[in-house]
């Protein structure tokens, strides 16, 4: 068998975002054991990097060792029972996975939902809130991977503090990418994902639970459901106490480590100013080929551009012909937008000036 040796892709699609050799090479450093002292300090270093990026005192703010979707698990297995109410925003993939989790966690879950490529509408969701005081959580997707929108939240914020129902935020497209304000918006539990705009390879969840989430959880009448997913359990390993509690995978905190470390050194404002400028580039380059917009305008959200192309007889067999001739991979549309349109990534590492260029001449070219 050959020594592996994976083509180079130029990664825009709604994630893997291209990584960093910094990040690659932290991998391949020497493995440390999970309760290692010097280990531990480098747990400490990445949880208060996260802090620093989450923008909360959070004490309870790690990465849990899975994707994305375990953080999307942590979050509502933690603060949920059979016979809780969930009010749960619909409006593409990933909402629709908040509200199949509640359900299997015995939730009985109200929807909210709005169109795919529309926010969803913050003053029915309030009434709706309004109408369901007793709900444990609120659960919506800040950014919807599956369409490109970017949703508001202060203002939903601002009604839910101070309140018995907790606001649970997905931000696994929008993290290191655009603000996201953990304490200033009053966000009781918020999850991400590594391999977005963190860009750092798929594995991690990094998470952050408010007091009043973490109160929540302590006055459980069960069991967590997940005993790997258990923050009870959990705390005692990322707190103070280093209570074993499962091997942690050392390779990608090294990685997130690295990750936080480049982040740290460009600076959140930067950084956001980077995704927001350069999206508006390739927007503009893309309507200047003929592509059309799917996510509604002033909710587009700048790491992820949702487009029609020009013909729809084009929409596969151009996104393959970019990839097996150019090496770009761009993303396919989900669900009932398979087909359809295209998602393309401008995340971390892979939001550079010459990579918007790279695609627009491919584009041009081919089309």
């Amino acid at each position: 068998m050959e020594e592996l040796n994976p083509s180079l892709r130029l990664l825009m699609g709604p994630g893997p975002s291209n990584v960093s050799y910094r990040v690659l090479r932290a991998m391949s450093t020497p493995l440390l054991g999970h309760l290692d002292p010097q280990f531990m300090a480098i747990m400490d270093e990445v949880c208060q990097m996260l802090r620093e990026l989450f923008q909360t005192q959070n004490r309870m703010t790690f990465p849990v060792s899975g994707t994305g979707s375990a953080g999307l698990e942590a979050a509502l297995v933690n603060l949920l029972e059979p016979g809780d109410t969930a009010v749960v925003c619909v409006h593409g993939v990933f909402g629709q996975r908040l509200s199949e989790v509640a359900r299997r966690a015995g939730a009985s879950v109200v929807n909210v939902e709005a169109p795919w490529g529309q926010p969803i509408d913050v003053q029915e969701l309030i009434e709706t809130l309004k109408k369901h005081p007793q709900a444990k959580l609120c659960a919506i997707v800040q950014a919807e991977t599956s369409t490109g929108v970017l949703q508001p939240l202060k203002e939903l914020g601002a009604f839910m503090r101070g309140g018995e129902t907790l606001l649970v935020v997905d931000a696994v497209t929008s993290l290191g990418g655009v603000p996201v304000e953990v304490d200033a918006w009053g966000i009781d539990v918020c999850y991400s994902g590594t391999q977005k705009c963190l860009s750092v390879p798929p594995g991690l969840a990094p998470i952050t639970f408010s007091p009043k989430a973490l109160e929540a959880v302590n006055r459980r009448r069960t069991k967590v459901q997940s005993w790997y997913l258990d923050v009870t359990l959990l705390q005692k390993y990322w707190g103070s106490e280093r209570v074993y509690h499962h091997t942690a995978p050392i390779s990608m905190i090294y990685a997130l480590r690295e990750g936080l470390r480049i982040i740290h050194e460009e600076g959140l404002e930067a950084r956001f100013a980077r995704h927001r400028q350069l999206s508006e580039r390739l927007a503009q380059g893309l309507a200047g080929l003929g592509f059309g917009f799917f996510a509604q305008e002033g909710h587009r959200l700048p790491p992820l551009t949702s487009v029609y192309p020009p013909r729809e007889d084009l929409v596969e067999p151009l996104r393959k012909k970019l990839l097996s001739e150019h090496g770009i991979e761009v993303g396919g549309g989900l669900g009932a937008y398979a087909g359809k349109i295209w998602r393309i990534g401008l995340m971390g590492e892979t939001c550079q000036p010459q990579n918007v260029a790279i695609l627009l001449d491919a584009l041009g070219r081919e089309l």
